[in-house]
């Protein structure tokens, strides 16, 4: 019996599927990325206690970079850059906020060119399933500007914005450190000013002032908690192509809904993007993998993913023709502490700090590239390379022009992977937190050094720590950094870790190499232009008229098994 010319693909994603692959057929490409992953929660990076065994044979088979760098600490921002293998400042994507609505404004410009969209120019068809997080509407709740299909998606089944406590019953919500802070700080901060300016004659505080003054708490306390009840109902939802189709979602049995996706395509090669909802709070696993690690729950999040990635591939057999990536969009979230108190964030392994921040543990990623009979099995390639990469890779495989209307920061890894060069065409890499260029990486021609210059580093807390646990996660901005000049100064190739910054008196090279690396950030200075900021306060905050509603299926006809 001939096998059919389509595959109803299984295991928590959607693939466009090909009844088969010859030599003379463009590639497909298969991209996995996990969220909020940390590079040590593999054992293939050096996890010796949570079992990763099909992500470790993934590895052992293909190629694995140890010095893969997300282009940005957080989730917006990389994932752009990782689309369009530019920095996510030429987008717009940089700013001191981020996305916590489904009815902001701001997101992913058409403009930008995507691998998607270039591709599919290439006769490819495109797919993402899973996390979005990269906006969804403009001016109206239907005009879908930012939606996946807007950027060269054919098809797309998952969430617009990432998965977060609120969407998990039982875990509390993301809104929790506003509540905890915001509204209680200002109620204080107002009622003794009150009272200091009526001690001292200065005004004259009338029972009427203090009534009004308690009419206006009470409604902004009342908004407060209105906003905290609807949220989920409100940005918890999943999305077939243009439609909601279940809001809000049931997330432990999501894995499973979206084995019932499938396209049928018998021709075409394919591209997809497939961007797992876990491991970020709330972290959910399906019954099967729950109490099975060392890590409690997240451990078994883990778990889940590495046998969803591996089961897949096998099963549709598409292996031979199929360039597979696997990574994570930035260090683990090491902050996230369940409403029980215990730690939910994963593990960075030697590298300092999560996500968030530049240290290393926040922007060193896994990386790993699987094709049977283009790539060597077993290499292990220790040269800066960067997310942005994928971007060049894919159109020079596809056989699409590289943009030359814009600036790609991005640079074809297939030379450096198949061993045609030994070095990394990543001279100069810059590290943004939000808007703030942070630090900069230099690997000199002809040396192993791999500088690392810091301008400024985020205050943790408490000070012993690696983490910002004050804020839940480090901010860019007074008063939560502290400036450095001359800038902290950093050999990786010796000091992976980030442990002892060196001076002149430790380091000969000292001045000579912070001023090239000045030289360097005045170029790249040059090559920016302005663009429309994405994620200002204008664009994220909620704004009623971009609200998408509704559901089309009911919330309980997809059950709530695990």
């Amino acid at each position: 019996m001939k096998p059919l010319p389509w595959i109803r693909c299984t295991l928590g994603l959607l693939l466009l599927c090909t009844a088969g692959a010859d030599s003379g057929r463009k590639p497909n490409f298969v991209f996995m990325m996990v969220d909020d992953l940390g590079i040590g929660d593999l054992g293939c990076y050096g996890n010796t206690t949570l079992r990763t065994p099909n992500v470790d044979r993934l590895a052992l088979e293909g190629v694995k970079l140890t010095q893969h760098i997300a282009a940005a600490p957080l989730c917006t921002p990389s994932r752009a850059a990782f689309l369009t293998g530019r920095y996510p400042i030429r987008s717009g994507q940089c700013w001191s906020y981020f996305f916590l609505f489904s009815a902001s404004s701001g997101g992913l410009p058409q403009e930008e060119i995507t691998f998607a969209k270039a591709v599919k120019e290439q006769g490819y068809s495109t797919a993402v399933i899973g996390k979005w997080h990269l906006g969804l509407n403009c001016e109206d709740s239907a005009d879908h500007c930012h939606h996946p299909n807007s950027l060269g998606f054919d098809y797309f089944y998952g969430t617009i914005m990432t998965h977060l406590r609120d969407c998990q019953p039982g875990h509390g919500s993301v809104l929790y450190f506003v509540h905890a802070y915001i509204p209680y700080k200002a109620l204080s901060i107002g009622l003794v000013s009150l009272a200091l300016l009526h001690i001292r004659g200065m005004i004259t505080v009338t029972r009427r002032v203090v009534f009004g003054f308690l009419v206006l708490v009470g409604v902004v306390v009342s908004l407060f908690g209105v906003l905290v009840y609807t949220f989920p109902n409100l940005n918890c939802f999943v999305m077939r192509g243009a439609e909601i189709v279940e809001q809000p979602y049931t997330s432990e049995n999501l894995t499973q809904r979206m084995t019932s996706e499938a396209i049928e395509n018998s021709e075409r090669p394919f591209l997809l993007f497939f961007s797992f909802l876990q491991v970020h709070t709330g972290l959910f696993a399906s019954r099967l993998f729950r109490g099975r690690s060392q890590h409690g729950l997240y451990g078994d999040a883990v778990m889940e993913v590495d046998w969803s990635i591996m089961h897949t591939l096998e099963r549709l057999n598409l292996k031979e023709n199929t360039l597979v990536y696997m990574t994570s969009d930035q260090g683990p979230h090491l902050e996230e502490i369940s409403i029980h108190g215990e730690m939910h964030g994963g593990y960075s392994g030697i590298y300092k700090a999560g996500k968030s921040t530049n240290w290393e543990g926040g922007i060193r990623i896994p990386g790993i590239l699987h094709w049977p009979g283009v790539l060597p099995a077993g290499k292990v390639i220790d040269e800066p390379t960067s997310n942005m990469d994928i971007f060049p890779t894919v159109l020079n495989l596809a056989g699409a022009s590289i943009p030359s209307d814009r600036v790609i920061d991005g640079h074809d890894l297939l030379p450096l992977l198949q061993g045609q060069v030994e070095r990394s065409e990543h001279e100069f890499m810059f590290h943004y937190c939000n808007a703030q260029l942070n630090a900069v990486r230099w690997h000199p021609p002809n040396s192993n050094a791999i500088w690392k210059a810091f301008f400024f580093t985020p205050d943790f807390y408490p000070e012993n720590s690696s983490a910002c646990f004050h804020t839940h996660i480090c901010f860019c901005i007074k008063p939560y950094v502290t400036f450095h000049d001359p800038p902290l100064l950093y050999d990786l190739s010796k000091d992976p870790s980030e442990s002892t910054p060196l001076s002149p008196d430790t380091e000969p090279q000292f001045y000579s190499v912070l001023e090239v690396i000045q030289a360097a950030v005045s170029r790249h200075a040059q090559s920016l232009k302005p663009v429309p900021v994405q994620v200002s306060p204008l664009q994220i905050v909620w704004k009623p008229w971009l609200q998408p509603c509704c559901s089309s299926l009911s919330h309980a006809s997809h059950g709530s098994g695990g």
